[in-house]
């Protein structure tokens, strides 16, 4: 079997070893367009309902503010361009599972076998992850946040915000918690390719500890509570991927056991 394999990917790899980089930067083009495409669909077809986007966007807010204030427009553009800003975002976000695909695409041909094996579960893995940080982002931690500043406003300061201002706080968030809920995906990588072992990470808990205690602090609003609700499941990311990396390694080390024992 492992003899029939090898000249398969050989040749693969000679074949795109000889492609010329003209060759390889049509091809980017053409995924690249296609994102474009399916992007732009997206936000067509969710632009007319910018306004009702933004008000879902911004629900959190609203019911924390009290009765005689609101968010506010201090810019006479702000209340069309944030929605349709939004808008975009939403239909990037939405996109993104086609967009990884259109990546993977692109680089799979690339790939032997057994690394392809591994890639697309963990592009799987990264999609879930990451609509998972967004989904933990707007459900808990948007909502505690947006409460601890609110009810530490001084008596005589009424909480407004502007509609700009609070659309850059929050996809800024998002973002955070998205990227950092990659974190499994990310060690597991590591081990894998080789540049750290499992061992290693986990004599060195203590630091990674710190450093996800460091990293929400530079991250996050300049809040205690923000840099803990990061910091924790960045801890607990750490630990899952440590774990996942484990019953990698072991099933990898039997499967090269098997194949040495036959």
């Amino acid at each position: 079997m492992n003899h029939t394999e090898q000249p398969n990917d050989s040749n693969l790899e000679n074949q795109l070893s000889d492609m010329p980089l003209t060759q390889h930067l049509i091809e980017l083009r053409r995924h690249f367009i296609r994102m474009f495409v399916v992007v732009l669909v997206i936000f067509l077809a969710l632009v007319g309902f910018a306004r009702e986007i933004y008000d879902i966007f911004s629900t959190p807010l609203v019911a924390l503010l009290p009765s005689n204030s609101n968010i506010i427009a201090t810019d006479i553009t702000s209340s069309f361009l944030a929605p349709i800003k939004l808008t975009l975002y939403v239909s990037i976000f939405l996109a993104m599972p086609y967009i990884l695909y259109q990546i993977w695409s692109f680089v799979a041909p690339g790939l032997y076998k057994h690394e392809k094996k591994i890639a697309l579960p963990l592009l799987l893995s990264s999609v879930v992850l990451f609509y998972m940080g967004l989904a933990f982002a707007y459900y808990v931690v948007l909502n505690s946040v947006l409460s601890f500043f609110i009810q530490f406003s001084p008596d005589n300061v009424l909480p407004m915000t502007d509609i700009d201002s609070y659309l850059n706080f929050v996809l800024k968030l998002f973002l955070v918690f998205g990227a950092t809920f990659e974190i499994p995906v990310l060690t597991l990588l590591l081990v894998l390719v080789g540049i750290v072992s499992v061992q290693s990470l986990a004599d060195k808990r203590r630091y990674i500890i710190v450093a996800c205690f460091g990293v929400s602090a530079i991250v996050t609003p300049p809040d205690g509570l923000s840099m803990i609700l990061l910091a924790i499941p960045m801890w607990l990311l750490f630990e899952f991927g440590l774990i996942l990396a484990k019953v990698l390694v072991k099933q990898k080390n039997s499967n090269v056991g098997n194949e040495n024992n036959r």
